[in-house]
This record gives structure tokens, sequence and C-alpha cells, in this order.
């Protein structure tokens, strides 16, 4: 019987970092960081910003859910607004839409009307407890010491997605009609159509999809969202640890 005070078998701590370069299926929870800007649709406190340099970003923590790093977390940070500049808020928000394209296996070429809408969200909610495949990448932190980050979601052109994410492949774009522009959509197109629950079972990845739904991710306190407004992909299958 383990007591408290008896750390003999406790684990040991894990020190080394997941290689550069590993794609692995993760699950993404937002710490919300109690920042608003209505201006830019930023509500509900979600966002986050540094005292230091006036940045705004997402906090946000990764979870393995499969393979040998399974458990593994790792924190990275999707930027959303700089003082120095576009270019984080660029890079942020081409991560999500990866992100969004991973999660909901939609081409990043398929600039079709229907795909197209399931790339929009409501809010940032709609990302807090989002499964995608990740890449795995390694930098140097404020104390000049290696550490895992994820900067790159791993979409479906990817020769590696269809196994890992045990989906239909897409290699080639799909033929989706007309593209999409913004300013000839009908505002009711914001809210994504849900995916479809199904999938096939992946191989040999140690994981299986859930026969119900996911849980809603628990929202902050101040959150003005409903609980049920969470983004259809809330309900995707997760995979067994």
């Amino acid at each position: 019987m383990t007591t408290w005070n008896d750390f003999n078998d406790a684990e040991p701590q894990v020190f080394d970092l997941i290689p550069k370069g590993t794609v692995v299926p993760v699950r993404m929870t937002i710490k919300p960081g109690g920042f608003d800007d209505h201006a830019q649709g930023w509500t509900s406190g979600w966002a986050t910003q540094s005292y230091e340099t006036g940045s705004v970003y997402l906090a946000c923590e990764f979870v393995v859910l499969a393979g040998d790093y399974a458990k593994r977390k790792v924190w990275s940070n999707i930027g959303l607004y700089s003082p120095k500049g576009s270019t984080w808020t660029q890079m942020g928000r081409s991560f999500i839409r990866g992100v969004l394209n991973s999660a909901r296996n939609l081409h990043p070429k398929d600039l079709g009307p229907d795909t197209a809408a399931k790339r929009f969200i409501s809010g940032f909610h709609e990302l807090d407890g989002i499964e995608f495949l990740a890449r795995i990448d390694v930098e140097k932190d404020g104390r000049d010491e290696l550490k895992n980050v994820i900067k790159v979601a791993v979409e479906p052109d990817h020769p590696d997605y269809a196994r890992l994410m045990g989906v239909a492949s897409q290699v080639a774009a799909p033929a989706a009609g007309p593209a999409y522009f913004p300013s000839a959509q009908p505002a009711q197109a914001a809210h994504p159509a849900a995916p479809s629950a199904a999938r096939p079972a992946p191989a040999a990845q140690g994981y299986h999809p859930a026969a119900q739904p996911a849980t809603a991710v628990a929202r902050p306190a101040h959150a003005t969202q409903p609980a049920n407004s969470r983004s259809p992909v809330s309900a995707k299958p997760s995979w067994a640890q």
C-alpha cells in the first residue's frame, strides 16, 4: 500500500526530450489568461497578455494521446498580437488553420464553401480540448535550456496523416467547387458543420476511437459562452490511453 510520505515507489522524473520531428496525436487545452478585446472578438477571457511585452497569446498545453510518448505534455503559446508587427499574428493564425484542418480532416487546398465553413470558429472555446496530429519541435527557453514545443499541425495532405489518424486518405486536394470568398458568405456560415463521428480504427497505433462522444471540457468561470456551445469537434472520438 502506498503511503503519502514514502516516495521510493514514485515514478522517476522524465527529462528526455521527445525527438524533433516526431508526429503524435495530441489534445490541446487553453489556460485562460483573463484578457479580452471585443474589437478583435477575443472574449470570455481565453487570451493572455504579457505584462512585459504587451503581446497577446493563447497559453496552451498539449497532451500526447498515443504511442511511445503517450501522456507526455508540451507547452506552447499561439500568437494573437504583437506590438512589433503582424508576423506573430499571422503565424498564430496559420497554426490555428492547420489545427482545424488536422482535427476536422480538411485538405489545406480545399477552398470549397462547405470546407471553408468548417474553418470558422465562434470563439476560442472551440479550440479548448481539440484533438489533432502535431509535429514535435525543440527550441531553447528563456533560461537557454532545450524544451519541446509544437509549432506545426500535421494536415491531411501529409503522407502519414491517414494512417496515424485512422481516416480516409486525402493525398490529392478534393474537387470542391468554386473557391470560397469571405465577403460572399452569409453570416450563418460561421458555424462549422459537424464532422462525422464515425472513423475507421487506426492500424497499430495503440489507440481506438471511443464509442461515445467525448464530454465537453470545463469552461472558465467567467466565460460568457453557454456550456453547450463547444465546437462539434469536441465530440470527436478520443484515443484511449
